[in-house]
């Protein structure tokens, strides 16, 4: 539904911190199904770590957080080149459950369950292969 170059009308996010390669479903207001291509030529991998590559779990919440940001932007019909800004402000019931290494695909899922004041609410999710990597709920802030 959407490539990296439409991706990156959405997110001001660039390499190596954009974390979304492709948006496989989306509908406006409600969910996002998007996914990132974890490959052995990621920076981070470099430092965590060079015998046994994991991807961190810090980036995985990131990977979430940009989905819900292009779910966010998307259904505000904003753009950052609007000057438009969506921060990640924060995050609850934060959990993982296995690693991501190199060659996985981790589909990324979002549901957006509140907005008010311009805070949004998400349910997120990170999934490899059909299973849970990665859950969480998470606030985002449009300014």
């Amino acid at each position: 539904m959407m490539d990296v170059q439409q991706i990156r009308e959405y997110l001001p996010h660039r390499y190596p911190f954009l974390l979304v390669d492709r948006v496989v479903a989306l509908t406006l207001g409600e969910s996002i199904v998007a996914y990132k291509n974890v490959t052995i030529n990621e920076p981070f991998f470099n430092g965590h770590f060079p015998e046994k590559p994991v991807m961190p779990g810090v980036l995985i919440l990131e990977a979430m957080a940009q989905a819900s940001g292009i779910l966010g932007f998307k259904t505000m019909d904003k753009t950052p080149q609007d000057g438009s800004m969506y921060y990640f402000v924060g995050s609850d019931k934060l959990r993982f459950k296995r690693p991501v290494v190199p060659g996985d695909r981790l589909d990324l899922f979002a549901t957006v369950l509140s907005v008010k004041r311009g805070i949004w609410k998400f349910e997120v999710r990170a999934e490899v292969d059909g299973n849970l990597v990665s859950s969480a709920t998470i606030l985002c802030a449009d300014r």
